[in-house]
Formats: structure tokens, sequence, C-alpha cells
């Protein structure tokens, strides 16, 4: 998290190009004074700014690893039938977490080769963002599927890229959004299917006993938790999830 925090100016280097240019703005409010009244304006390029600032925590979920894993650990959830054990809170602090540990290697790149000669005064703020992109991009291509990019490269009335750095973030961006909801959703799949099948056995037992007014969730939540327990679910959903990012 303390490389997290180093390389957060680059983010913002990205959204204050232009936020220091003296330019005519929105009046905001004034200030009655012995003098007469004083206007304070807004400049747009600020007002874009503080816009931008409360779209940031969504557009870097969405450029990491979070998508997939807060997915897949929903759809873990419901394949247990614990209703909201564990809660959202619970949920979304393990896909963070578990986010910062498979996106620390980029950080840790991203620290290296752009904010450090930044802070050192090495390189511009320009060349530093363009260093940035680099590791993001090549880790998001690495997740992307060739043919969601395709698809977006169609919409958006390209041609092609001669290199897969080439592909501006408007496109892979989506792309890479596209291709971990698949993948999280064929992850949930696999998931699913043990507890199914407790399900469908614990059914069939209840029907030729003749207990059919019993719920069969009711009966199947205890041996799916004893399972789940007992192989060591956790650490098998978690280790799996880091590891389908680096395979």
């Amino acid at each position: 998290m303390t490389r997290l925090r180093k390389a957060w100016p680059l983010v913002l280097l990205a959204l204050v190009p232009m936020a220091a240019c003296a330019a005519p703005g929105i009046p905001a409010f004034s200030v009655q004074t012995h003098g007469g009244t004083q206007t304070y304006t807004l400049t747009l390029q600020v007002l874009a700014l503080m816009t931008a600032l409360s779209l940031l925590p969504a557009l870097l979920l969405m450029m990491t690893a979070f998508t997939r894993i807060v997915i897949v650990l929903g759809i873990l959830r419901q394949a247990l039938g614990a209703g909201q054990t564990p809660p959202n809170q619970v949920l979304l602090g393990l896909a963070l977490f578990l986010t910062f540990f498979v996106m620390s290697p980029v950080i840790r790149q991203i620290d290296q080769v752009a904010y450090r000669p930044y802070a050192a005064g090495a390189i511009g703020a320009q060349a530093a963002l363009d260093r940035a992109e680099v590791p993001l991009k090549e880790f998001m291509l690495h997740q992307t599927r060739e043919n969601d990019i395709a698809t977006f490269v169609h919409i958006a009335g390209g041609k092609g890229y001669a290199a897969p750095l080439d592909v501006p973030l408007s496109v892979l961006v989506p792309a890479f959004v596209t291709s971990e909801l698949k993948t999280s959703f064929l992850i949930g799949f696999l998931l699913f299917i043990p507890f199914v099948i407790i399900d469908l056995v614990v059914a069939s037992v209840l029907m030729s006993m003749g207990m059919m007014m019993v719920t069969p969730t009711l009966i199947s939540l205890p041996f799916k938790l004893m399972l789940f327990v007992l192989v060591n679910g956790w650490s098998l959903v978690m280790g799996s999830l880091a590891a389908s990012f680096y395979h």
C-alpha cells in the first residue's frame, strides 16, 4: 500500500494539465467587503478536475484485478446459499486487499520506472505518465482476449494497431472489463457445480423419503458449509484467484 500511495500523484498529474490556467470562470459566490463586493469564480478546469476525482476510484478499480475478484466472491456466496454471510463489507475488504496483492508487481514497476525518476526531477510529468501507463497496459493486455479488443477496435472505427501497447486506453479498458466479466463468470460456473450437486442429492433423498415439505436448501446448507471448510475452500479460492492473473 506504501507503493500505491507513492504512485498516486502520477494519477493526479493526468488530471491537472490545465488546472492552473487563468481562464475566465463560473461565478461561485460573492462576499460583501468594506470596499464593495468580491466575487469568487470557479474555472472550468478546476470543475473538471473535481468531477474527475469523484470518478477516479471507479476508474482505477475497473483497470485492476478488482472486477474479477469481487464477482467471483459474490458468486461463491450465492453458491453457498448462506444469504448475506459473509456480509458485503467483508467481501469488499477481501477483494480490495487481494487486489493490492495481485497488483503489487505493477505498482512496484510504476514506482521504479515513473514515480521515482519524476520525484527526483529526472523526467517531467508527461514522461512519467507515459512510463506509468506501460506496466498497467501490459497487465491489462495479459488478461484481455484478442477478440474483445478487436470488437472495440471495430466499434471505434479503427483498423488495428502495429503493437499491443499501441492500443489506447479508451479501447483497452472496455475490452479488459469485458474479458474480466467473462473470466469471472467462467470461474463462478466451476465454483457452482459442487454445490449444485449437493443440492440435487439432498433434494433427491428428501423426495425419496417423502419429506417434500422440507426445504432442500435448509438441509443442504450445513453439508455445503462442511464441505467448503474441509477442503479449505477460502484458501483455495483466494489462491486460485490470485494465480489466475499470472498463469
